[in-house]
């Protein structure tokens, strides 16, 4: 329920006139607004690039461990915790993609077309799931 807070009104409240919508279901702005797709994380984006760019300094420090013949349970340790960084940054873009675009397909008028983009946005979320698990 925190999560829905953070998502605009139109994403999760069904107030929206068909265009809006189908733009919601689809992930992406209508046409001719010359706008990017807004994606689930792109409120948080900001903070997503500063966690990458910390694991990306954590791996370099890495290299420079191996380069510097560190001991190996070290470069391990060091080796765990960018992984569960990484987890960590899945996990929040799986439930970015949960509360925003599986949401937002929900909110198509069209009850059809609905099922269907519910459907897609849900396998997309279970494939996406299924290889962060292998």
């Amino acid at each position: 329920m925190g999560y829905l807070r953070r998502y605009p009104q139109w994403v999760y409240v069904g107030c929206m006139n068909a265009t809006e919508g189908a733009v919601a279901a689809a992930g992406q702005q209508p046409a001719g607004e010359g706008t990017a797709p807004q994606h689930g994380y792109t409120g948080n984006k900001d903070a997503y690039l500063r966690r990458l760019k910390r694991i990306e300094g954590q791996v370099r420090g890495i290299a420079r461990m191996v380069d510097e013949d560190k001991y190996c349970i070290d470069i391990l340790t060091q080796v765990a915790a960018v992984t569960k960084a990484l987890h960590a940054v899945s996990l929040g873009l799986v439930e970015e993609h949960i509360g925003h675009c599986v949401v937002g397909a929900a909110a198509e008028p069209d009850p059809e077309a609905r099922a269907d983009a519910i459907d897609a946005k849900v396998k997309e979320a279970a494939d996406a799931i299924g290889r962060l698990l292998r």
